[in-house]
């Protein structure tokens, strides 16, 4: 799956399952508490009904004419009763004041019921009931909740990762059809361009003619097919070709490189500063190299200005190229390096060299830096280590 590809369906995935999530959470929330407060009533409702059987054996304490009155006790809960100024009197359970006048309570996991005793039975004017808040139910209600919520973001998951790939299967394919057309457009260019290539090299190597600045137009013109062929070629055997690592000279490299594109930069009127560093030695495949070098120096040749500065300057640590041209503004620094991304329409090209050249940095754990000044130039920075 390509990144682009990979991107659309993460965003999606984000936001379907993110907004799935919320509401699913809402919804949970809502019944949980609603139920929870289900489960306290029953507790309650309970809880009074106690009450109202201990109230009901006080009267009968309160009318009968034994010496000994006995205390009724409820194995269930515990119970207490406090006269008119809320004082405690008596009870299965310790003394507690009572700061409120509510009907229910729940204090460290228990639930309380305060009443009044109208009218008065042995002195009695509160009854205050109390029990273990049975927590059990609420726990179950979570658990099940939770595992609701868990298997239904599973399902969500896997409902979303199949609608993903149906909602990136146009962009797939029109990607695969690109693809396919790259593969044979490249195909058919190499014949036409090697042969005009190889026919240039041989006027200048038997000085059949004399190099003309029509000449020089058409060398310009078949190294630039060249490159987009090289280019496109990479792209698409980028993960396939066999990569041979070996220990490049690159200082030499690059003066090479820069032999091979004197006739483009004498076209503009460019002013050359090269500052190479000799004995640069780095671990990477040479055609790799070419691909990193050359779509460097080709942007700062292509969106340089006529008669502008394009200065190298190689040394162990890293490979700036600068130029003096249109620059970049601040918001297209950071997607610059896309694939398809230009920053600059005025000019040709297809926005594909400084992908290739970030997918080269990535590939070797190298650090790339792009610095930018609309109307004063680029510089672009490759770091060997970062």
């Amino acid at each position: 799956m390509l990144k682009s590809e990979k991107k659309s369906l993460i965003r999606f995935l984000l936001i379907y399952l993110g907004s799935t999530f919320l509401l699913f959470s809402i919804a949970s929330w809502i019944f949980y508490t609603s139920q929870k407060h289900h489960l306290l009533d029953k507790q309650r409702d309970a809880l009074k009904f106690e009450s109202a059987q201990i109230t009901s054996k006080l009267r009968t304490l309160h009318k009968s004419f034994s010496s000994r009155l006995t205390y009724p006790v409820d194995p269930f809960v515990k119970s207490a009763i406090y006269d008119l100024d809320k004082t405690y009197i008596f009870g299965t359970d310790k003394p507690r004041e009572l700061l409120t006048q509510k009907e229910y309570m729940a204090i460290e996991s228990k639930l309380y019921y305060l009443s009044k005793l109208e009218p008065y039975y042995l002195g009695a004017a509160f009854l205050l009931v109390t029990k273990e808040l049975d927590e059990k139910p609420i726990f179950e209600l979570q658990r099940n909740i939770g595992f609701f919520l868990l298997s239904a973001g599973m399902f969500f998951a896997l409902l979303g990762l199949f609608l993903g790939r149906l909602f990136i299967a146009p962009m797939r394919e029109a990607i695969e059809k690109m693809n396919h057309f790259i593969q044979d457009a490249t195909h058919e260019l190499n014949t036409p361009i090697s042969t005009i290539l190889t026919n240039i090299e041989m006027l200048e190597t038997f000085g059949a003619c004399e190099k003309s600045d029509e000449l020089k137009r058409i060398e310009i013109a078949s190294k630039t097919l060249s490159m987009i062929y090289e280019d496109l070629t990479y792209l698409n055997l980028n993960h396939n070709y066999y990569r041979n690592i070996e220990s490049l000279d690159i200082s030499g490299f690059i003066e090479e490189r820069m032999i091979y594109f004197s006739v483009m930069a004498e076209q503009k009127d460019l002013k050359l500063e090269i500052e190479i560093e000799p004995d640069v030695v780095l671990e990477i495949d040479k055609n790799d190299a070419t691909r990193l070098i050359d779509n460097l120096i080709t942007n700062a040749i292509k969106y340089n200005k006529t008669q502008g500065l394009l200065k190298v300057m190689l040394s162990k640590e890293s490979l700036s190229i600068i130029d003096t041209g249109s620059g970049i503004q601040k918001k297209d620094l950071d997607t610059i390096v896309c694939r398809f991304k230009r920053a600059n329409k005025s000019e040709g090209g297809f926005g594909i060299g400084l992908d290739i050249v970030n997918q080269i940095v990535e590939s070797y754990g190298f650090g790339l830096v792009v610095r930018s000044q609309v109307g004063k130039g680029t510089e672009v920075v490759v770091k060997w280590e970062k």
